[in-house]
């Protein structure tokens, strides 16, 4: 398949509201404003080992609306969830995963206490069909390490064998995570139906997506808070897209995120930030950063900016209509 797609054309599946309608309803009172979802990144990051059975439940137990995980596959066509490519971090272990049998990697524990297994997409979907979690959300970040069409393929077939409760169904449940362009009307051929979020840190990459179907938007902090953002979200406000920020773990930038009314926040601590959602008033006079924190900021941002230049030649491709760059 082409990297150069016409989203348009070939992704035009009908728009799902899921996100929206699981948001809190707004508040009557000023003072407390509709709070953007609390997400948690790779499940209880912060308390559990990363991407685990027990970093799911862990986020859920605290009130997290949302699960995000990570998914590569096997050697033997398993699909697995693991932020690396590799199993050295998590594991302790050289081996790419790719290059494993599900067998070999079963039995690996984490590093990390309390010492838990990878799960498999299967394993986390499972646990979600109980009647108790039926309101919790998963987004699917695709790794960019595998081949495109093995991995959304081997995904549609994952749920597809994975029981759901009738009242919720998969598509109602599940986000897929894209970086690239070539990877939409990938998703609509194998799981027609089902929300896309594009995954980036470009904002004049992302702007491509502002009016294809059921695309929305999951976008690195800083580059939201720096030059551009400001009219990236006025750009996705007018549009009707969500929008989401990863990975936001500082009391100061969750503040941020609820002020500019984000759609949801993904974090390693969900705990952390639904304590300030509770606690947060709106009639409060907004805190400055500090000049510390707005040079980490464009640092960021100038970093991603070099990146994403890179990223889009090298992976991403670009839609037929070319966007203006802002």
């Amino acid at each position: 398949m082409s990297d150069k797609t016409n989203l348009e054309e070939d992704y035009n599946a009908p728009a799902c509201t899921f996100p929206f309608s699981k948001m809190q309803t707004k508040s009557e009172d000023p003072s407390h404003p509709r709070m953007p979802q609390a997400i948690a990144h790779r499940g209880y990051k912060a308390k559990f080992p990363e991407n685990t059975l027990a970093a799911f439940a862990g986020a859920i137990s605290i009130g997290a609306h949302a699960v995000e995980t990570d998914v590569h596959i096997t050697k033997d066509g398993v699909v697995v969830l693991s932020h690396d490519n590799t199993l050295n971090r998590c594991f302790g272990r050289p081996e790419k995963i790719i290059d494993c049998d599900w067998s070999f990697i079963a039995p690996l524990l984490t590093t990390e206490e309390p010492k838990q297994h990878m799960p498999r997409l299967s394993d986390l979907l499972a646990f979600l069909a109980e009647e108790e979690r039926k309101d919790i959300w998963v987004l699917l970040d695709i790794k960019l390490d595998n081949n495109p069409e093995d991995i959304i393929r081997l995904i549609a077939s994952t749920i597809a064998a994975s029981p759901c409760l009738p009242s919720a169904p998969w598509s109602s449940r599940i986000v897929l995570g894209c970086w690239a362009a070539k990877y939409i009307p990938l998703c609509a051929k194998y799981l027609p139906g089902f929300p896309c979020t594009h995954i980036g840190f470009s904002l004049s990459y992302a702007r491509q997506f502002l009016h294809t179907p059921n695309v929305s938007f999951n976008m690195l902090l800083p580059m939201l808070m720096a030059p551009g953002g400001k009219s990236f979200l006025a750009a996705a406000k007018k549009a009707q897209k969500p929008v989401l920020a990863w990975t936001v773990n500082e009391t100061s930038k969750m503040k941020w995120c609820i002020r500019r009314q984000l759609d949801g926040v993904i974090t390693d601590d969900p705990k952390l930030f639904l304590e300030v959602c509770r606690n947060y008033d709106a009639r409060e006079k907004e805190q400055g950063f500090s000049l510390r924190t707005w040079v980490d900021v464009l640092r960021v941002w100038v970093l991603a900016t070099i990146f994403g230049f890179l990223y889009r030649n090298r992976f991403a491709g670009r839609t037929k209509s070319q966007v203006q760059v802002v």
